[in-house]
């Protein structure tokens, strides 16, 4: 499951470390600029961490790692936090089998197979995202490898929801879901979801999953309509500035 949410969000630049995944993109998203590890390691601890500050460092950015259930070394957590690193953004992974779930009843979305300068635009306006993001958002989106689905919504000539899919082997990867502030608790995130779902059964997953913060309670009652169940968590270490 870290694999292929790794390949669904690329970043601009890897190193691999000793079974270390240290990502860069430009300090957009702690996934895409964190340290995953998820390897088996041998080398000291102690010190690749402290490789791990140097190099983040050198592109001015926080030391950031992600911890799962599976993280190698098991005791990794304990020891950043020792170091002063701040847990931050805990997270659950939910997953759903596809034939369990509703087919859409709105068809009136747009899909394109790469990314457009409509949905980025959308994107960014509906999450406010700052415009400096968006030059990297662009470069992220057109390196994922597994086929993809953009999808957009429109009301009145104006795009309110999006989404994302990534379809590796029979596994959809649900992201990037979000609607307008202000036609919200109409179902149009549930739409843009089941014709999401759709577009993965028809391609041949047998199963979806996503992230979603464990803060966004409202966001995790909507998955739980949908009947997604959760997997496991993870959250992240930030290297504090003090």
């Amino acid at each position: 499951m870290e694999e292929l949410s790794l390949n669904a969000w690329p970043c601009l630049e890897t190193v691999y470390y000793d079974g270390w995944v240290l990502r860069f993109a430009g300090g957009y998203t702690r996934r895409a600029n964190s340290v995953n590890p998820i390897y088996p390691s041998v080398l000291n601890l102690n010190d690749k961490i402290a490789y791990c500050e140097l190099i983040y460092a050198a592109r001015e950015l926080r030391t950031v790692f992600k911890i799962t259930p599976s993280v190698d070394p098991s005791d990794l957590d304990g020891m950043l936090a020792d170091r002063g690193y701040v847990k931050d953004a805990k997270t659950s992974v939910q997953s759903i089998a596809l034939a369990e779930g509703d087919g859409p009843e709105l068809y009136t979305v747009t899909i394109d197979p790469g990314i457009t300068e409509d949905w980025l635009g959308a994107f960014c306006r509906l999450n406010n995202i700052d415009s400096c993001f968006r030059p990297v958002m662009r470069k992220t989106l057109t390196r994922i490898v597994p086929r993809t689905c953009f999808i957009r919504l429109t009301h009145q000539n104006q795009i309110v929801a999006v989404g994302l899919g990534m379809m590796e082997c029979d596994c959809l990867g649900l992201f990037d879901l979000v609607v307008d502030v202000h036609l919200r608790h109409q179902g149009l995130g549930r739409e843009i979801m089941l014709n999401l779902m759709q577009w993965g059964r028809d391609n041949g997953a047998h199963r979806a999953y996503l992230q979603v913060m464990l803060n966004n309670t409202p966001a995790l009652r909507f998955y739980r309509r949908l009947g997604f169940k959760e997997i496991y968590q993870y959250w992240y270490r930030v290297k504090s500035l003090r």
